[in-house]
């Protein structure tokens, strides 16, 4: 089951959990109101029901390439410059959607306080990060993961280190996450 909890402050090894203490755990609907995050657990067997769920839920948001990207010290090249960049807070101009196969990692992104959230990732977890929302990636201490990768219409891997609120992407994401405090 996916976990989301706030991070502390340490500057150790990016790969551990980064618990606050004592822990202080969230949950997915309050994620989704706070920063727009979407979530969805599709079981990766695929002979389960698995692919049904996942052709459906590409067709719904209109999510037309996909690839598979794999991450360790053996399958990514540039793996050391590579991990480095992935753990720059950084926002895209299109949503970010991972579908975790097998491995194990976490996304961290900012919540509407500007503290950090981070999400445990493992197979079956599919997350879907929102266009505009300052994010990083890394793996955690097993140092491998495999994921797929989806997109509307051509692939944009540019990232946008912060800060950038001067860019459109990240106004709109802004705009979007005050209507979602506001609907409470």
């Amino acid at each position: 089951m996916v976990q989301f909890w706030y991070m502390d402050d340490s500057s150790e090894d990016q790969r551990l959990e980064h618990h606050l203490t004592p822990q202080q755990f969230a949950d997915l609907d309050q994620i989704k109101k706070e920063t727009g995050v979407l979530y969805w657990k599709i079981d990766p067997n695929p002979f389960e029901d698995g692919e049904a769920a996942l052709a459906k839920l590409k067709s719904d948001r209109g999510y037309n390439y996909e690839d598979v990207m794999e991450v360790s010290k053996d399958t990514l090249p540039n793996y050391e410059e590579k991990i480095k960049s992935f753990f720059t807070e950084h926002i895209h101009t299109d949503e970010e959607i991972r579908y975790i196969l097998d491995g194990s990692g976490y996304f961290d992104v900012r919540d509407a306080s500007d503290r950090w959230v981070r999400i445990q990732m493992e197979p079956g977890d599919l997350v879907v990060l929102p266009a505009g929302i300052y994010h990083r990636f890394t793996l955690d201490t097993n140092n491998y993961i495999k994921a797929k990768r989806f997109f509307i219409g051509e692939p944009v891997w540019t990232p946008h280190n912060r800060p950038v609120e001067e860019m459109e992407a990240r106004k709109d994401y802004l705009e979007k996450q005050k209507k979602r405090l506001k609907e409470e």
